[in-house]
């Protein structure tokens, strides 16, 4: 198969990638020639585990090639894949503009039939935009080429990207052509042979599933995150509630983690562009309204425990943080709640010296030079003249300190604790006073 995709972010080279490793032939086209001169060196801009082994294979064997030459792309492709950034506008609403403008781009150059594919996350009624777009390009150049939209919807999880393509839970495809059904079926056919994973719907059904599955997904976050508000004002141990509710198959344990709540390039986008459709619609979305709320609410969670117990001015404190990706194995920093921990850290005067395995270039990127900032090399480089410890990432690396060390060298035996990594009957042997999400007496 002959591929193009348009976009060489997370989505499209993670796309593309495995798209190549399937033995198909795939150019990625992008209009940031830094980035495309960067990945025809090897150099991968993102972190992603395993990522950087199959792209470089493939581009070695032929397979996978990057370039900023839009026209190319068009000529090679069967299938012509959307996978651009749609950042959310002001309001809210996903930014259309740069899918539409592939879209246009695609029409003014096409010479033959092809499947154009929106994978990048959009709001339902998109494909019909593209749809628009492409027959206007075409008509203006009195060219009648027969095409197809087709809506693919991604679901892949930063730090298990590759697992996700290669081995799906599900396939989304949204077309009522049954010849192009076929088509994606034989696209995907490597990675859904093993199991009946591909799911055939109506586009605009294909579109809402994407919103939907992060939504959902994000209402757990927020729902536990509440619920562990609740157990620490009556006593109760949200870890214990957690393995309750978790043994139940129809909730199940995944995304019911109470923490500082959710980030990432994901969540947050999308529960707000799915609140502005719904309100588009003349639908309130009560639920992802509260949902969101909640959410930008818990972010703020430890630096309200730490205010409680140092007081509401932190001026000539330091403290120690651990993580500053929104999750593990992501160097990824957008709407990350270390961004906001810090940030109110130092609104209250006090000093951050932050450890995180791969996310210190990117912070380094976000803040530069400042003097409340350090950014350590080992995650006790950290503690080092802190006042407390505060973990916002839970990095495995994390999950078993040497904790007479950490004692020996913070300040203060106080550890906070947003992830509920620790057991707090060990940190009290240890003569730590811990401050949990959620745990009773010791979470609050």
């Amino acid at each position: 198969m002959r591929v193009t995709i348009f976009g060489s972010g997370y989505v499209g080279l993670v796309t593309g990638a495995c798209f190549a490793e399937a033995g198909n032939h795939v150019v990625c086209v992008d209009v940031d020639a830094g980035k495309i001169e960067r990945l025809q060196r090897g150099e991968i801009p993102i972190h992603e585990p395993g990522l950087e082994a199959i792209v470089r294979r493939n581009a070695e064997a032929g397979r996978l090639e990057f370039t900023t030459d839009a026209v190319r792309g068009v000529d090679h492709g069967l299938f012509q894949i959307i996978a651009v950034g749609t950042p959310p506008d002001e309001d809210g609403s996903a930014d259309l503009r740069h899918v539409l403008s592939v879209a246009r781009t695609i029409g003014e150059r096409m010479g033959s039939y092809c499947i154009v594919i929106t994978k990048s996350t959009v709001p339902v009624g998109t494909a019909d935009k593209v749809r628009r777009e492409l027959e206007t390009a075409l008509a203006a150049r009195g060219a009648r080429i027969e095409f197809d939209v087709v809506s693919n919807p991604e679901f892949l999880k930063e730090g298990a990207a590759i697992q996700d393509f290669m081995k799906p839970d599900r396939v989304v495809v949204g077309t009522d052509n049954p010849r192009t059904m076929e088509l994606m079926r034989a696209l995907y056919d490597p990675f859904t042979r093993n199991r009946d994973r591909f799911i055939v719907m109506d586009v605009r059904s294909a579109e809402l599933t994407k919103y939907a599955a992060n939504a959902m997904l994000a209402t757990k976050i927020s729902f536990m995150n509440e619920l562990a508000g609740l157990a620490e004002r009556v006593g109760a141990d949200i870890e214990m509630v957690r393995q309750g509710i978790g043994s139940d198959p129809r909730i199940g344990y995944s995304f019911i983690y109470p923490g500082t709540g959710y980030g990432g390039s994901c969540f947050p986008k999308d529960v707000k562009a799915l609140v502005r459709s719904a309100r588009g619609a003349g639908v309130t979305p009560q639920l992802l309204e509260s949902v969101e709320a909640v959410n930008e609410a818990q972010k703020e969670v430890l630096v309200r425990k730490i205010r409680a117990h140092f007081g509401e001015s932190l001026a000539g404190r330091t403290f120690a943080l651990w993580g500053l990706a929104f999750k593990p194995n992501t160097d990824d920093m957008r709407e990350a709640p270390a961004r906001r921990v810090i940030e109110l850290l130092w609104a209250s005067g006090a000093r951050v010296r932050a450890y995180d395995p791969v996310a210190a270039a990117e912070a380094q990127r976000l803040y530069g030079e400042r003097p409340d900032l350090v950014l350590t090399k080992n995650a006790y480089e950290a503690t080092e003249g802190a006042d407390a410890l505060a973990i916002v990432t839970e990095w495995p690396e994390f999950r078993s300190p040497d904790f007479d060390r950490l004692k020996k060298v913070l300040k203060h035996a106080v550890i906070f604790d947003g992830r509920n990594i620790y057991d707090p009957a060990l940190l009290e042997r240890f003569g730590f006073e811990y401050y949990a999400i959620g745990r009773g007496r010791a979470g609050a």
